[in-house]
């Protein structure tokens, strides 16, 4: 059975790339063509394919919007996203817009047919460098929530774990050495951390510090 896929795209260049790297792909059939969200729902329902390519930045109804009316209305469709954002808050949006799949457009040939074979299995796939983004802002993330530390206490400890003095943070920070020595002993409190190595030691798992500092 061949894979029946829809593009939706509004450079028409774009769509001519990708049609040429989907026609050159057995068993693949490109069964037609959009520029903007409302015309690529308009031609799923027409041609009931298998899967959309759809870009995010669209005119009028944009390929998130497209995508998640999409969902509602075929959910057996799949849907690649193909982008030029990497970041975070991208990927989760087409995440929860329903999307299968997100792709960056600067990838290579190989990474479509992969996405194509991994959405029609049902699994979701991602590029390398997008899921190297994800991971990093869910570490992040997680490492925030799990800070006890103010900013102001975190700032310190990034500096202590770079070997600098008491005096030399309160010189940088413009505190008296007094406050830098509270803020320490609260650090330490908050942390049950009680030596110097333990605390450098904790800032390198938190990311606040490099083990080559």
């Amino acid at each position: 059975m061949s894979i029946r896929v829809v593009l939706a795209d509004d450079h028409s260049l774009v769509r001519a790339g990708i049609r040429a790297l989907l026609q050159a792909m057995p068993g693949v059939e490109v069964v037609g063509e959009a520029a903007d969200g409302d015309a690529a729902l308009e031609l799923v329902r027409e041609c009931l394919p298998d899967v959309v390519l759809m870009d995010i930045a669209m005119k009028g109804t944009n390929g998130l919007e497209a995508t998640a009316r999409l969902r509602e209305m075929l959910p057996s469709v799949r849907v690649i996203i193909l982008s030029m954002h990497a970041t975070e808050d991208y990927v989760d949006q087409a995440m929860r817009s329903g999307a299968s799949a997100y792709m960056l457009k600067d990838s290579a040939t190989l990474e479509l047919e992969l996405a194509l074979a991994a959405v029609m299995r049902g699994d979701i796939y991602l590029s390398p460098s997008v899921s190297n983004h994800v991971v990093a802002g869910y570490l992040a993330a997680k490492r925030t929530q799990e800070n006890p530390l103010t900013p102001r206490q975190t700032e310190i400890l990034r500096m202590l774990a770079t070997s600098a003095s008491v005096k030399e943070i309160a010189f940088q920070l413009k505190l008296s050495v007094k406050t830098v020595e509270t803020h320490r002993a609260q650090i330490m409190d908050r942390l049950d951390i009680h030596d110097l190595a333990g605390l450098v030691r904790y800032a390198i798992r938190a990311g606040l510090a490099r083990v080559d500092q």
